[in-house]
């Protein structure tokens, strides 16, 4: 019997050799993309890897997808990891085949960020770049309270002070849409979408022709922290309501599943999401995306984590002690310690993993 919290790992360093050296005993075929535009914090290089399963032809390809927001890729590097040492792969279903993507964003999982080395929060840039961006109003009007000149109790309270004339006006839900729907116009800034594709955009559209392209289904679970009670996995679908994967997700999961244009999600309606890769890429397969969200801490308490990481990063000093206790606070906000949260991730993410195969195989 494997131990579940040992799958997880306490940095971007230690999880890369754990989670390649686990894909290989478990006999994957290993690739791996250098990112050419950062280093991590102690100068070491940064790699996407993929861990493929299964025959080259198989019909059916579960896709499971670590780090899109870098730091919360160490609860999606664990529960891969997890996959890989409970026999995954052995028990995979005839004609079924397996895509693991670990560290999507290698930088931002390296350095306890959310966003890519251009501060692109990566769920908010495939959208087209050759058309105009969404317009976001609200983040417009509470810009500078997002990220203000110094972080000190001074400016938290004005912060706060922003942030509860505009929920008054607005209300709760609408103030988290106006900071975390996304935004195009300020790029020091937080849940910012990025001007063009970013490395990770183009190397994860490579990934799925180059991988993906002979399946005729594909279900793809990328795992996210943040949102939600402690420990609890909401399946969030993305899609629009009319889509007809957004039906296929349902007839799969059920009620459990969530959704954000629906307003039964705790995420806010985001455009540019990066499962909208897949379909995109993949035109001949039927391609069924849902996030697996785990929740940690409150969302003020989250969000004032999201905060202070970006302003240490654009207006603070990374080394100083305030510079620590920021980044220490983004690492638990979004990865909390102790065995307990990491056995609820893996528990949930079996589950899930056992339903979209099912689904895929018309059960």
């Amino acid at each position: 019997m494997f131990s579940v919290s040992a799958c997880f790992s306490e940095t971007y360093a230690e999880a890369r050799p754990k989670f390649c050296a686990a894909a290989a005993e478990a006999g994957g075929a290993l690739r791996s993309w250098l990112n050419p535009k950062a280093l991590g914090p102690n100068g070491e290089r940064l790699f996407l890897d993929t861990a493929r399963f299964g025959a080259a032809d198989a019909e059916n390809m579960l896709v499971l997808i670590a780090g899109t927001h870098g730091v919360e890729g160490h609860c999606g590097s664990g529960a891969e990891i997890a996959w890989l040492k409970s026999g995954g792969p052995a028990k995979l279903p005839a004609k079924t085949g397996a895509l693991l993507i670990h560290a999507l964003n290698p930088y931002g999982f390296a350095w306890t960020r959310r966003v890519t080395e251009d501060n692109v929060d990566l769920n908010r840039n495939f959208v087209d770049h050759d058309k105009g961006y969404p317009n976001n109003d609200g983040y417009l009007a509470i810009a500078d309270a997002v990220l203000p000149r110094t972080w000190d109790d001074a400016s938290k309270a004005e912060t706060e002070r922003v942030f509860a004339a505009y929920a008054q006006k607005h209300g709760a839900f609408g103030l988290q849409g106006a900071i975390s729907g996304g935004q195009y116009t300020h790029p020091d800034g937080i849940f910012f979408g990025g001007n063009a594709p970013t490395w990770s955009n183009r190397t994860v559209r490579a990934v799925a022709r180059e991988e993906l392209s002979r399946a005729r289904r594909v279900s793809i679970i990328d795992f996210h922290t943040g949102l939600g009670p402690f420990g609890h996995g909401e399946l969030i679908c993305a899609v629009s309501p009319a889509a007809k994967s957004f039906a296929r997700a349902k007839a799969w999961y059920g009620d459990e599943m969530t959704s954000p244009e629906g307003g039964t999600s705790t995420s806010a309606v985001v455009v540019g999401v990066m499962t909208d890769a897949f379909p995109q890429e993949l035109p001949d397969a039927e391609v069924t995306p849902v996030a697996l969200e785990y929740g940690t801490y409150t969302v003020p308490e989250v969000l004032t984590a999201v905060r202070g990481d970006n302003w240490v990063h654009h207006r603070g000093d990374l080394g100083s002690e305030q510079g620590r206790a920021l980044k220490a606070d983004m690492k638990e906000r979004f990865f909390p310690a102790g065995d307990k949260w990491r056995e609820m991730v893996w528990t949930r993410a079996e589950q899930t993993i056992g339903w979209a195969l099912k689904g895929m195989a018309g059960g």
